[in-house]
């Protein structure tokens, strides 16, 4: 396999790295992978305020990681798409090899 360039590496980084590099971001990732939330129910699910939650769906909406929607008056927020769900799932399953290979070595 070929070395991706530094440019696209860059943007990779930037756009999706620095995304998902706060947990409370990949906790709204996983609640709209479930389904489509309000705001103030995103919020009530994970026990963060309302403002919190905005702020950080600013930032995914920004790197189109979810997409908004206006039902009315009120906004639901979806996942654009589900393979981020796959590919956090395959960086935990990861992280739980590596942590057990670092206790099997120190044991």
């Amino acid at each position: 396999m070929a070395i991706p360039g530094t440019d696209e590496l860059q943007l990779l980084h930037e756009q999706i790295c620095q995304a998902v590099g706060d947990v409370k971001r990949i906790q709204i990732l996983y609640a709209l992978h479930d389904q489509p939330r309000h705001v103030s129910a995103l919020a009530d699910l994970l026990e963060m305020s309302q403002p919190t939650v905005s702020r950080h769906l600013a930032v995914l909406r920004e790197r189109a990681l979810v997409v908004a929607e206006r039902n009315g008056a009120a906004v639901v927020y979806r996942l654009a798409d589900s393979r981020l769900i796959d590919v956090l799932n395959l960086m935990r399953q990861l992280l739980r090899d590596t942590l057990e290979r670092r206790a099997n070595m120190m044991s």
